[in-house]
């Protein structure tokens, strides 16, 4: 059985007792929990002990605080607890003083029940929100590290799995995915599920500083190591020992910095520049990179013993636009946090705007999303983001068109036979792609959906052509179109080539 809500409890503080009691009666009939009291200070140090929803606070007090000392001690203890301030004198320049430290209202003596109803009622519903702004906030600082990951589809599936399976065992791991897709985010989740948890996460973008300033900043130097060396300073591997180190963009590090840690990953041990002595840590180590990085090692761009190093574990993101199901509840979760975090109205998106963003192709993956919601909250609605959207199409329409050709001309031109007009014969049948019609209804087809169409019709042909020519040999193929072997396979399935092969 569902227990009845506890009664608001509210101060009363008046040493008047006629006017407490008339007080302490008007709140009994209307379903609170009046306390009174006859001073301040017995006010304040209570107000310390518990919080009360709301407050009616006399100015004029006996003793050695008065009411408004009192108002400006429960701005300092709690500032979301509402305070209604009665006075009798009615003097300009206090209710300018209350008003001024956070008093909500003022109601001059003698009043009727409707002059005190109207404000009790609006700092009442001031308490609430503020109640649930704070209950808000410390559930969002628990959901945003994972929020990145909802959704039901199998790849999300496994990757929470994953997560789960290596928190505790303190291995190495290469997060991949493409930019914005949420690779900090399964670095934090491990993180935080691992016995390292109390320790501290440190990240270092690989790609945000120049090589020599990146050794310093995750080895450390000595004094007088180079020009400006004035002082001893530790590298991020000290600040991580105990913890977790996440290195970002790990494919752009330099090929003398990948020797070293390489070094850290075997022994545990490094040297500060200009060091005579090696220094130990204990630190697990998540990189992430949204390159390919078996490409890399095959042009001698990254060390392989360091690839295989790091690849203990992988963990691949899928980009949003193969998960479209978890646009709806990531966009309702950002439009909630930020209007929290901006103090903003709670917007919600149209059916229309919803599909919309679900129609969109998220070249920027999940932060393009929050970026996107993020500027809704902050203009108040919707009327920009149809905009937006379009012009992103636009954009990426004029782009598909300004970079086909030389795709093909670059990569695979010079290597593709001339073009089929079917894919393989399938019991006596061809696979024929499908095409729009010639003369479409009015209004049948946007041009974002013929670009879109036009897109995956360029894609599927010259796939189609490559793997004809490498006798479907999908290795081969895959070198040939500057791809990795598990996006062509990706790509093979999504353009229904796998049933022709």
């Amino acid at each position: 059985m569902k227990r009845a809500a506890a009664p608001a409890r509210i101060f009363v503080v008046d040493d008047d007792p006629g006017m407490c009691e008339l007080l302490v009666t008007f709140l009994t009939t209307r379903g609170y929990e009046p306390i009174a009291m006859r001073s301040a200070e017995e006010a304040v140090e209570r107000f310390r002990v518990e919080r009360p929803s709301a407050v009616i606070l006399d100015v004029v007090l006996p003793g050695g605080m008065d009411g408004i000392e009192a108002l400006a001690a429960f701005r300092k203890i709690d500032r979301d607890v509402p305070v209604i301030v009665i006075s009798g004198q009615g003097r300009t320049a206090t209710v300018v003083q209350a008003m001024k430290l956070g008093a909500v209202d003022f109601v001059s003596k003698p009043f009727s029940d409707t002059d005190l109803e109207n404000p009790l009622a609006n700092a009442m519903r001031q308490r609430q929100v503020s109640c649930e702004v704070a209950e808000m906030r410390q559930q969002l600082q628990g959901e945003s590290r994972s929020v990145m990951l909802i959704g039901r589809s199998p790849r999300m599936c496994e990757v929470r799995d994953l997560i789960a399976r290596v928190a505790d065992a303190d291995v190495t791991v290469l997060v991949r995915g493409e930019s914005g897709t949420g690779k900090e985010v399964v670095a934090r989740a491990i993180h935080a599920a691992s016995e390292r948890r109390d320790k501290p996460l440190v990240k270092v973008n690989c790609a945000a500083l120049p090589n020599e300033l990146l050794e310093s900043e995750l080895f450390g130097f000595e004094r007088g190591a180079f020009t400006g060396a004035i002082q001893h300073k530790p590298g991020k591997f000290e600040f991580a020992n105990q913890g977790t180190i996440f290195l970002d963009e790990i494919s752009e590090m330099s090929p003398a910095l990948q020797a070293k840690l390489l070094q850290v990953l075997q022994d545990g041990e490094f040297s500060r520049l200009g060091g005579k002595s090696d220094v130990r840590v204990d630190v697990r180590v998540i990189a992430a990179t949204n390159r390919d990085l078996e490409r890399a090692v095959a042009d001698g761009h990254f060390r392989e013993d360091l690839f295989f190093r790091l690849n203990v574990v992988c963990i691949t993101l899928p980009p949003l636009r193969e998960r479209r199901d978890e646009i709806r509840p990531l966009t309702e979760f950002f439009l909630k946090k930020y209007s929290v975090q901006y103090n903003r109205p709670l917007i919600e998106f149209s059916d229309d705007t919803m599909q919309a963003l679900v129609d969109h192709d998220w070249p920027g993956n999940v932060r393009e999303l929050e970026n996107l919601a993020k500027r809704a909250v902050v203009l108040g609605g919707e009327t920009s983001i149809h905009r937006e959207l379009q012009q992103s199409a636009a954009l990426a329409a004029q782009r598909f068109e300004a970079e086909a050709p030389t795709f093909v001309d670059a990569r695979a031109a010079a290597r593709v036979p001339p073009p089929v007009s079917a894919a393989p014969a399938t019991n006596g049948t061809a696979a024929a792609a499908p095409v729009l019609p010639r003369e479409p209804l009015p209004g049948q087809y946007s041009l974002k959906d013929i670009s879109r169409h036009a897109a995956r019709e360029a894609e599927r042909e010259l796939i189609l052509r490559m793997l004809q020519h490498t006798r479907w040999n999908r290795k081969e193929a895959a070198e040939h179109l500057g791809i990795s072997y598990k996006a062509l396979l990706y790509k093979i399935k999504e353009n229904g080539l796998d049933k022709a092969s």
